[in-house]
């Protein structure tokens, strides 16, 4: 696969199809080698449910193979994501989900706990160092949005 956006459609019907648990993590990897292209991970604890996933892509055409290809996925589906939506402050982002922590691009301080987030319904944090981390941007009346906006334009999507 070569598009985040068709890799995040892919996690969310996968979770949909197989009524994936609240705990589960469903992570998108870019991969630069001679092949460069988009790669799934998906983490659950049950194994039965980690193998109905397996089997799931695999009938769906994908390759399916053990482990993830890095530590750093960019997080689509994780405890709490459904929650985050419409304008949170930076406090409600935290408690509603599995994100560990808020950085503001180009800021060397973390936000305060009662700035406004403005989600966009896309909020797709990366781990960084064994943590969830959302990366931010400041914008319009002092808020914050996620740096990946939900539709990047064509020139912007393979960088």
């Amino acid at each position: 696969m070569r598009d985040l956006r068709a890799a995040d459609h892919l996690l969310l019907r996968l979770a949909a199809e197989l009524a994936l648990p609240e705990g589960a993590f469903g992570c998108t990897h870019l991969v630069r080698d001679d092949r460069p292209r988009v790669v799934l991970s998906v983490a659950v604890d049950s194994p039965a449910v980690h193998g109905a996933a397996r089997a799931w892509l695999a009938a769906q055409g994908y390759e399916v193979a053990a482990g993830v290809p890095d530590d750093a996925g960019r997080a689509v589906l994780y405890p709490g994501s459904d929650a985050l939506t419409g304008t949170l402050t930076v406090a409600e982002l935290l408690s509603r989900s599995a994100i560990d922590r808020v950085t503001v691009l180009g800021a060397g301080e973390p936000p305060a706990p009662g700035t406004a987030v403005l989600t966009r319904d896309h909020v797709r944090p990366q781990w960084q160092d064994g943590e969830l981390v959302l990366a931010v941007m400041p914008a319009v009346g002092g808020t914050l949005c996620p740096f990946e906006v939900p539709d990047p334009t064509p020139c912007c999507a393979d960088h």
